[in-house]
């Protein structure tokens, strides 16, 4: 009798998961809210699940963001747009056939393992609550859906927003706009907020790494692979002084030095927030101190008024159909071996629960074939687990600072090989040949 397996989640991750147990000859069963395949690249105007605004581009390359089964078409762009990814995941899907086992506009609501130790997955859908009984579980819902949003003393009398709720810059025409981060969210949002915003300023914490999407003509992140080779701080320190060259210093623009090596916090991809400050369109602020009416306070003694304030401010590593009791890791380390396998709990993946310097779903491709395998019988976990994870806990790919943005961190090659090791030689297959290519 076939394993049943649900799949929570129809995006990136959760499709690639459904399609190797489906490999393996596994019953499969996904459930997304959502309405269609992509998960956070299905671009809606409702505020929601999807993270992404009308002019977003990957910060990662086409070439290292594909997956292995199922390569982006060669007419994509070096940095497809969300409309390109969406229709890539959608093509994806139906080259598999995936879509017969997928349940749209269904939120899952409980997940419980039974005395058989089998999951009891309860789920909505039109109202109507529904449970069904399954072997294993893999989690695929994503962490990038939650808002963090960050508190200071006093009251905004304007629009307090999360970078989550910002879908078409039309919606800041006119408006005097305060951006609160310096992530890749934060630098898009100024960016973009400054073609039709009456003012827009920027307010960093802390200093930030921003890179370039291209570096002597290549995709910045397949220059890098070729000095990837090297001995870390080698690799730190050579990228540190090509992006020295490139942009000077970030107290050059009025913005904090970032106050680690390299890999200490993610790097921002961004070509335009430089310039777009140099040109008179972004003003750079101090970390904020209080709000007051329409009035924000920094900590150097300025003072700003605005009409809108955008936190990007990250998100929380959710799973609300778990008990907390049983897990949460909204705080705090994320204690599982290759980022998917718990340390005592046989039939519970996650799958895409990293955050690479890099991108995810080439990564999420194989932690799902060792997934199926699993499920299959041809592959085994070791019996120390607990211990395999205390010592990737103790020996991350990079040193980061202590915030909750940083704890499920990876560097995009050694993550790779890592997953490798657990599959045979070869095991990768190709099948672009004999599937259709998704049209942008």
């Amino acid at each position: 009798m076939k394993k049943r397996v649900c799949v929570i989640g129809a995006g990136p991750s959760g499709i690639t998961a459904a399609k190797n147990l489906l490999d393996e000859g596994l019953e499969v069963t996904v459930y997304d809210y959502g309405e269609e395949v992509g998960g956070n690249w299905v671009f809606s105007e409702k505020v929601g699940h999807s993270s992404v605004f009308e002019t977003t581009h990957i910060i990662s390359s086409r070439t290292l963001s594909q997956y292995d089964d199922y390569p982006m078409p060669e007419d994509y762009p070096d940095y497809p747009s969300h409309r390109h990814l969406a229709a890539y995941f959608q093509s994806y899907a139906q080259a598999f056939n995936l879509y017969p086992h997928i349940q749209f506009n269904t939120l899952v609501k409980h997940c419980v393992r039974d005395q058989e130790g089998k999951w009891q997955v309860t789920t909505e859908r039109n109202g109507s609550m529904h449970t069904e009984t399954f072997d294993a579980l893999a989690v695929c819902n994503g962490h990038h859906w939650q808002p963090r949003m960050p508190e200071y003393p006093g009251n905004f009398e304007g629009d307090f927003i999360h970078s989550h709720a910002v879908k078409r810059f039309s919606a800041f025409a006119g408006k005097r706009v305060l951006v609160i981060g310096g992530g890749n969210s934060a630098c898009d949002v100024a960016v973009e907020s400054s073609r039709v915003a009456a003012s827009v300023d920027m307010s960093w914490r802390r200093g930030y790494w921003i890179a370039p999407k291209f570096m002597m003509g290549k995709p910045a992140d397949v220059f890098s692979t070729k000095i990837h080779w090297l001995p870390r701080k080698i690799w730190q320190k050579l990228s540190a002084i090509s992006l020295y060259i490139r942009n000077g210093k970030n107290t050059d623009y009025g913005l904090p030095n970032p106050d680690g090596p390299l890999g200490s916090h993610h790097p921002t991809i961004n070509e335009d927030l430089f310039f777009t400050i140099r040109h008179g369109k972004i003003k750079p602020r101090a970390d904020i101190q209080s709000l007051d009416g329409k009035k924000v306070h920094f900590k150097d003694g300025s003072v700003g008024e605005y009409d809108v304030i955008v936190a990007c401010t990250g998100y929380v590593i959710a799973h609300p159909f778990f008990e907390k009791q049983f897990i949460d890791y909204a705080e705090g380390e994320v204690p599982l071996w290759l980022r998917m396998i718990h340390p005592t709990i046989d039939n519970l993946y996650f799958i895409g629960l990293f955050q690479p310097l890099g991108c995810i779903w080439p990564g999420a491709e194989l932690q799902s074939k060792i997934m199926a395998r699993e499920l299959a019988g041809l592959w085994h976990r070791p019996d120390n687990v607990a211990a395999l994870i205390e010592k990737e806990l103790r020996h991350p790919d990079f040193k980061q600072i202590d915030t909750p943005r940083h704890t499920i961190t990876v560097d995009y090659h050694r993550f790779r090989k890592r997953l490798l090791k657990q599959l045979p030689t070869n095991y990768i297959r190709h099948a672009i040949a004999s599937h259709p290519s998704p049209t942008a």
